[in-house]
C-alpha cells in the first residue's frame, strides 16, 4: 500500500500540525529561527540541507504563518525570516522534543553537533549536553517543560538564555556555529562573522 502525501483523512489535531511542521528539516528550521538564525544563507550553512528543500520549507512555514519574510536590504533585495506569534507558540513542542531526544536517544547518527540539543542538560547515557537553556532573570536551568524551578513559572522564549554546553564542538567550521557558541537569548538576531 502506498504511503499518502498528506493526512487529509485523519480527524486529528496532531495530523493537522504535521501538515505544517512534519516534513524532514522543518522543525530544525524552526529551531534555528528560535536561535536567531534569520537569513537564508545562514539556515543553509547551519543545516546543510539542499537549497530546494530549504526554499520549500521556508515557503511552507511562511504560508502557514509560522515565519514572516521581512526585507532587510533593498539593493540587491534580501529577506530574512522571523518567527511570528504562531511560530513562537511552537517553543514548548521544540523544548519537549529536545528533552525527549536527550533522554531517549543514544545520539546515533549525530555527525556535526547541530542535531540533538541539550534537554534538561542531562542525557540519560551520561553524554555531555550540547546546549543549556536557562531563565535569563535568575540563571536557573529550565526544567523539562520549559519552567523555571526557582521562580515556579513557565519561561517564554524571549526570556530564555541559551548557553553552549560541554558537548559542543569548541572550534566549529562555519560562522553560524561559531556565533552560537556565545551565550544568547532566544529569538535575538544572530550576528555571524560574515566575510
Amino acid at each position: 500500500m502506498a504511503l499518502g502525501k498528506d493526512y487529509a483523512t485523519q480527524q486529528c489535531s496532531i495530523a493537522r500540525a504535521l501538515e505544517i511542521v512534519g516534513e524532514r528539516w522543518t522543525l530544525l528550521v524552526v529551531r534555528d529561527a528560535f536561535y536567531g538564525v534569520r537569513r537564508y544563507n545562514d539556515f543553509l550553512v547551519h543545516l546543510g540541507l539542499p537549497r530546494a528543500v530549504l526554499a520549500a520549507r521556508l515557503q511552507t512555514l511562511e504560508r502557514a504563518g509560522v515565519l514572516e519574510k521581512r526585507r532587510y536590504q533593498h539593493s540587491p533585495p534580501r529577506d530574512e525570516y522571523v518567527l511570528t506569534d504562531r511560530g513562537i507558540a511552537l517553543w514548548p513542542v521544540l523544548r519537549s522534543l529536545s528533552v525527549w531526544g536527550t533522554g531517549q536517544t543514544d545520539g546515533a547518527g549525530q555527525t556535526d553537533g547541530a542535531g540533538q540539543e541539550g534537554g534538561t542538560g542531562r542525557a540519560a547515557d551520561g553524554a555531555k549536553p550540547l546546549r543549556v537553556f536557562t531563565h535569563a532573570a535568575c540563571g536557573t536551568e529550565l526544567g523539562a517543560y520549559g519552567e523555571c524551578p526557582t521562580c515556579g513559572v513557565p519561561v517564554p522564549p524571549a526570556d530564555v538564555e541559551m548557553l553552549p554546553g560541554p558537548g559542543l564542538d569548541p572550534d566549529p567550521r562555519d560562522s553560524v556555529r561559531r556565533a552560537l557558541l556565545r551565550p544568547r537569548r532566544l529569538l535575538q538576531p544572530l550576528e555571524t562573522d560574515r566575510v
